[in-house]
């Protein structure tokens, strides 16, 4: 028989990471005591939202990059995304008193012309007129042609945002776009193969901004 848990509502995500905590070890092969415990706060976050321990091993960070993150939110830097739905999914009510905003322009009139303009996808051209607006976290889970974009740019010395957070899912493109985000020397948070999303960005950055 199938037996629910009485809990108060404001209570499940607190029980839920307790859960998470106890069974760790045991679900994923780690012991929790070896892992940076601010990097373990991004990791049981992506849990929590993907209800997928695996992640635990997926999940890679620069070693600069949970500080790099924290200090572009208290500098009031906008955060970066490329679908509407990670704006809607990142606390807003967290990011608010430092000054940043969250910004996706994938759905303004004026990129699908400049996409075609230029022969780009639209996030990609969301992602460059985007760079423009002071942005310190870019954070990508669906399109790996605007991770792509991103690196690009950095690597032509046209832009410097403090983090990429890189997690875009599927199978074109996706896998191989985070294996050269790994191979990156500024700050970055990604993941292996085929699995990520905008649930897993949006996981990550609100991480970051609870470690404030």
């Amino acid at each position: 028989m199938h037996r629910i848990t009485e809990i108060a509502p404001q209570a499940i995500e607190g029980e839920s990471f307790r859960i998470i905590a106890k069974e760790f070890d045991q679900q994923t092969g780690l012991c929790q005591k070896d892992i940076i415990p601010e990097q373990f706060a991004v990791i049981q976050r992506v849990i929590h939202a993907t209800g997928d321990f695996s992640f635990a091993k997926l999940l890679h960070f620069h070693p600069g990059a949970i500080e790099a993150g924290c200090e572009a939110i208290r500098s009031g830097k906008n955060i970066l995304t490329d679908v509407n739905m990670a704006v809607a999914g990142i606390s807003k009510a967290i990011l608010a008193p430092y000054g940043g905003k969250v910004i996706c322009k994938v759905a303004d009139p004026e990129i699908a012309q400049l996409a075609l303009e230029r022969g780009l996808t639209r996030s990609q051209a969301a992602i460059e007129e985007g760079m423009i607006e002071n942005v310190g976290i870019v954070a990508i889970g669906n399109a790996p042609t605007a991770l792509i974009t991103i690196m690009k740019l950095i690597q032509e010395d046209k832009i410097r945002p403090e983090l990429i957070v890189g997690v875009p899912v599927g199978f074109v493109n996706a896998p191989e776009s985070k294996e050269i985000l790994q191979e990156q020397d500024f700050p970055f948070i990604t993941c292996e193969g085929r699995k990520g999303g905008t649930t897993v960005s949006v996981a990550i950055v609100n991480a970051l901004l609870r470690l404030l």
